[in-house]
């Protein structure tokens, strides 16, 4: 056997026998940290117009609202509408299902709204900024799935593919290693893409990479602009991803069509909308300030 067997501690630090200071919690934590780094500094240099000492409450009340309860939200619309309407009480219960990344998205964009309406900034001004660092979160969440050993990829023979004993509905601590080789061994488990890393690598880093050149060009200042970028990036990305994960609730959604990817290109239809309302096809001789 030459692939590896996913073995990774998913706790930190245990406090009790039901709390524990966990990787996935760190990562939203990075997140929120790094994304309030980025706005504190675009503050400063006048191109975000919440004020420095404003951005850490922006960026908390939209990580519970937006992120949080639209992430939660549009994994139950999205993947679990069957799960909620068997029991109401799993819109709380987290641990039987995750977040959904386009719920999120969502979620960011009304509450980006309902606050720039309410504190009188300009919508294109914050979630284009938002647009420019979103990925940050993805790269830190893709890295928890990882070590969580969820969202796994595709069976695979590539030389880095892994064995997911989580397949089999273990959990950390609790392999049942004879059962697991017995399983490895009749091909019951077979080896797959740690396609959490390679959305990490391109949901996340390249995708900021490129946000972070563009907003340094005078097309990235036009209003809308890094927004579209950004669904289009994003969207490509996923598409491209999904052909090395394994398919949500394990079923593609039509033919190899997955509901990740067809999310996502609905996502490159909203960038079309916002490219045709806000005119970022044609020049601009002086590119409004953000």
């Amino acid at each position: 056997m030459t692939h590896l067997i996913h073995h990774i501690n998913p706790i930190i630090l245990p406090i009790t026998e039901k709390i524990a200071i966990r990787w996935y919690g760190l990562s939203y934590i990075l997140s929120f940290v790094v994304t309030i780094l980025f706005l504190r500094r675009w503050s400063r240099q006048d191109r975000l117009e919440i004020a420095p000492d404003k951005v850490s409450d922006f960026v908390i009340m939209m990580a519970i609202f937006g992120v949080m309860l639209g992430g939660r939200l549009g994994y139950i619309l999205f993947y679990g509408m069957g799960s909620f309407l068997e029991d109401p009480r799993y819109l709380y219960q987290v641990w039987e299902g995750g977040m959904s990344s386009h719920g999120g998205f969502i979620g960011v964009i009304l509450f980006t709204y309902w606050y720039a309406r309410k504190n009188k900034y300009h919508f294109w001004n914050l979630i284009d900024n938002m647009a420019a660092v979103t990925s940050v979160g993805f790269f830190f969440g893709r890295i928890a799935n990882f070590i969580n050993g969820e969202l796994w990829g595709k069976v695979s023979e590539v030389k880095w593919a892994m064995f997911f004993p989580q397949e089999l509905g273990y959990h950390y601590g609790n392999y049942d290693w004879e059962a697991i080789n017995k399983a490895i061994n009749t091909g019951f488990l077979q080896p797959r893409h740690p396609s959490q890393l390679y959305q990490a690598l391109c949901e996340g880093l390249l995708v900021l990479g490129i946000m972070l050149w563009l907003r340094r060009t005078n097309w990235g200042r036009r209003p809308g602009a890094l927004s579209a970028a950004y669904l289009i990036l994003y969207a490509i990305a996923r598409i491209g991803m999904e052909f090395f994960r394994e398919p949500d609730n394990g079923q593609p959604l039509i033919a190899w069509i997955s509901k990740g990817q067809f999310y996502s290109a609905l996502m490159i239809i909203g960038a079309l909308i916002i490219a045709v309302k806000m005119r970022l096809f044609g020049r601009q001789e002086e590119p409004e300030q953000q």
